[in-house]
């Protein structure tokens, strides 16, 4: 699973059916602290995340298409929760 951010809302003309229905989204990776990691990631949206949000995305096909409810279709990246808080004390 990756902690990300939700950097733009993806249009598409055409979809595959079984992505109908759903936001695309591109999202930043970021570290546990927040800083931007990595190159960015289209994700379905499985959540109804927005811009700017703080979100966690699975980047496996079999859990992307489990956690959007659209098994056998072509996703390998999900966004699946809304990220409230990082707590990096340890306590």
């Amino acid at each position: 699973m990756i902690l990300a951010r939700v950097v733009d809302e993806i249009v598409a003309s055409q979809k595959v059916s079984s992505h109908e229905g759903r936001k695309l989204l591109l999202v930043q990776p970021l570290t546990p602290e927040g800083a931007a990691q990595g190159t960015p990631l289209l994700a379905l949206d499985a959540i109804g995340a927005g811009v700017g949000e703080h979100v966690l995305v699975v980047q496996d096909g079999y859990a992307a298409m489990t956690a959007t409810g659209r098994p056998n279709s072509p996703i390998d990246c999900a966004v699946i929760a809304h990220i409230d808080a990082v707590d990096l004390s340890g306590a």
